[in-house]
């Protein structure tokens, strides 16, 4: 429905107030308007040198939009700038990821370089070896390292972090023949690295987790042929993503692809289950208040049960399964020796046996 506004008519009598007639569409007011106020003289200082009339009032255009307004308008906008830039961010590592994960997902060499890297950390950390794994990097590449290598103790997997320029300085005696090289640089050419890479012994296997997904393309890899490629490539320069070269989205990639090894690693590594092994090493914090109290996941639970039972079993031995030390009068020496060679490390000495070797031991203090 189309209103019609009425014409304008003069008011009757004489008025101070002033009204503003704005274009646009006419809507009735929701209440009736207030009345006119009384007649007041005329000022004859009047800005227009007139006198006797109401003075007139003239709105400029921006003033109707008060400044309040305008900087809530600005605040906002500013909010979803801010908003607008962190969902970039997150989408953007999103996106590196999903493609990392098609890249492992599909291709033959990160596949093939991925199942060596696994069965190298394996090999370093079997019984006959105990060796570790020695993980090196250095600025953003080092706190990925040194992420790495806690998650690999914590899940009891052995492994140490070496500044590459304190091991040029005397720190390498810390890598062990069974050993297992782990290097992280996203450039492929860190100077550190290739500084160090001549003074690490080539028979030890060398992993590289590095943002090259080729062999040829990393200089590394080309001064030591037989290193594992562990690729974690981003999908876009990060300088063309965020307008500058800060290790965002390449850190977050190896971070990933370093928990994948590790996971891996450790599942493989502890048949009878890795989380049992956490709980072990996890104690403290949230997550050892958790298995504490009996909140943690029902499989922590059930491994605690069947662990306290295993421990409660293990030290219960039957009286006619442990040896007797032979011979009346026993020596010391004789009860470890048959200590030792006993399964469960129990013995019994008989009480004459126990006699004579007090006896034997008082003449022996007696003489001169």
């Amino acid at each position: 429905m189309v209103q019609h506004c009425p014409p304008l008519r003069p008011p009757a009598v004489q008025s101070s107030d002033v009204y503003v007639r704005r274009p646009g569409p006419c809507f009735s007011p929701a209440s009736p308007p207030s009345p006119p106020s009384p007649i007041t003289p005329a000022d004859d200082d009047d800005d227009d040198g007139g006198g006797g009339g109401g003075s007139a009032m003239i709105l400029k255009p921006h003033a109707l939009l008060s400044q309040p307004s305008l900087s809530a308008c600005d605040k906002k906008l500013a909010l979803e700038s801010r908003l607008s830039s962190a969902v970039h961010v997150l989408a953007t590592e999103a996106a590196a990821l999903q493609a990392v994960t098609e890249l492992y997902a599909t291709d033959r060499l990160a596949r093939d370089g991925f199942t060596r890297a696994v069965e190298a950390v394996l090999r370093c950390q079997s019984p006959h070896r105990r060796g570790k794994v020695v993980v090196l990097g250095v600025g953003k590449s080092g706190h990925i390292a040194r992420k790495l290598v806690a998650t690999l103790n914590s899940v009891s997997v052995r492994a140490v972090f070496l500044h590459p320029t304190e091991a040029l300085h005397g720190d390498l005696g810390l890598v062990s023949p069974h050993d297992t090289l782990l290097l992280v640089t996203f450039s492929g050419r860190t100077p550190e690295l290739l500084a160090l890479l001549p003074h690490l012994d080539p028979a030890l296997p060398l992993i590289l987790l590095t943002g090259h997904d080729r062999p040829d393309t990393c200089d590394l890899l080309r001064r030591r042929p037989g290193a594992i490629l562990l690729p974690a490539p981003i999908h876009e320069d990060e300088t063309r993503s965020f307008g500058v070269a800060a290790p965002t989205t390449s850190t977050t990639v190896a971070l990933a692809v370093a928990d994948a090894l590790a996971l891996v690693v450790a599942a493989e590594l502890h048949e009878g289950g890795v989380e049992s092994v956490f709980k072990r090493n996890h104690p403290g914090g949230a997550i050892g208040a958790a298995f504490l109290s009996g909140t943690g996941h029902a499989a922590a639970a059930t491994t605690t049960t069947a662990s306290a039972k295993r421990d409660l079993r293990s030290v219960m031995v039957r009286l006619e399964e442990v040896p007797r030390v032979d011979g009346k009068a026993p020596t010391g020496l004789d009860v470890l020796r048959a200590a030792y060679a006993s399964p469960k490390g129990w013995v019994r000495v008989s009480p004459l046996a126990t006699a004579a070797s007090d006896a034997a031991s008082d003449a022996a203090g007696g003489e001169p």
